[in-house]
C-alpha cells in the first residue's frame, strides 16, 4: 500500500518532467560561405549537443523560408530548461566564432509543445521528408482551431498518415503546427497516392462536412503556410 500511495504521489511530477517541448532555430548560412558553416554546424552540433539538446538539422526547401536552416533541439521537459544554465564560455565562443560568422542576420528560435492526442504518431518517430503546416489562429479561435485538428486527425488515422502536432509556447502569436512526415518520401505528396483530402474527409465525417470544415477553417484561421524539409543527417549530432 505505501508503494502504491508513493506512485500515486509521483504521478504529477512525472506528468511535469514529460520530455514534450522542442526549440526549434531558424538561421540563414551568407550564399557564398554554405560550405564553411556547414562544416561548423556539423561540428558544433556533434560537440556540444547531446541527450536532452540533440540537434536534427534540416534543410528548408520550399516556401518563404527555402534556402535556410531549420534546427531541431530536443525533446526536453520544462524542468529541463529551468536548469540548464549558461551553456558556458566554450560553446558560445564556437558558436558565435566558428558557426555564426557564416550567417546572415536573418533567423528566429521559438518552444513547441508536442499535442499527444491530436498527433497520431509519438515526438521521437522521425522521418528524413517532412512538410510542416503553420496555422495561425484568429484571436480567441485557438480552441476551436483545436477542434479542427481533431476532425482531421480521424482522416490522418483512416489515410495511415504520420502528424504531429505542436502549439507554440511563449514564441511569438498563437501558431498551431501539424508535421506531416512522410515515411515513405515525396511520392506521398503525390495526387494519387491517396484519395483526395476534401472526399477522405467526407467518407469519415458525413457528406457535405468538408464543406463545413472549410467555412470554420475560414473563420477561425487568419492565415496558413507550409513547407518541405529535409534532413540533414551529416549536420546533426551523432
Amino acid at each position: 500500500m505505501k508503494k502504491f500511495i508513493l506512485f500515486v504521489m509521483l504521478i504529477p511530477l512525472v506528468g511535469m518532467a514529460q520530455k514534450n517541448v522542442l526549440n526549434a532555430t531558424r538561421v540563414f548560412p551568407k550564399i557564398d560561405k554554405v560550405l564553411e558553416f556547414e562544416k561548423a554546424l556539423a561540428a558544433h552540433a556533434q560537440k556540444y549537443h547531446k541527450g536532452d539538446w540533440t540537434w536534427r538539422v534540416y534543410d528548408i526547401q520550399s516556401g518563404p523560408d527555402a534556402g535556410g536552416v531549420h534546427i531541431t533541439e530536443g525533446p526536453a521537459s520544462w524542468e529541463s530548461l529551468d536548469s540548464r544554465g549558461n551553456l558556458g564560455t566554450e560553446h558560445t565562443n564556437d558558436w558565435s566564432k566558428a558557426v555564426a560568422a557564416y550567417l546572415t542576420d536573418r533567423g528566429s528560435s521559438s518552444f513547441f509543445d508536442y499535442n499527444d492526442s491530436l498527433s497520431t504518431v509519438g515526438l521521437s518517430d522521425w522521418a528524413d521528408k517532412i512538410v510542416i503546416n503553420h496555422m495561425y489562429p484568429k484571436p480567441g479561435m485557438i480552441g476551436n482551431v483545436m477542434d479542427l485538428v481533431s476532425k482531421l486527425k480521424k482522416v490522418w488515422v483512416e489515410g495511415n498518415e504520420s502528424v504531429t502536432v505542436y502549439q507554440a509556447n511563449s514564441s511569438g502569436g498563437p501558431q498551431i503546427i501539424t508535421v506531416t512526415r512522410l515515411k515513405n518520401g515525396l511520392k506521398e505528396l503525390a495526387a494519387g497516392y491517396r484519395k483526395p483530402l476534401p472526399e477522405r474527409y467526407n467518407a469519415i465525417n458525413g457528406e457535405g462536412s468538408w464543406d463545413s470544415f472549410l467555412q470554420d477553417y475560414a473563420k477561425c484561421v487568419e492565415t496558413r503556410w507550409s513547407e518541405i524539409l529535409i534532413y540533414r543527417a551529416d549536420l546533426s549530432s551523432k
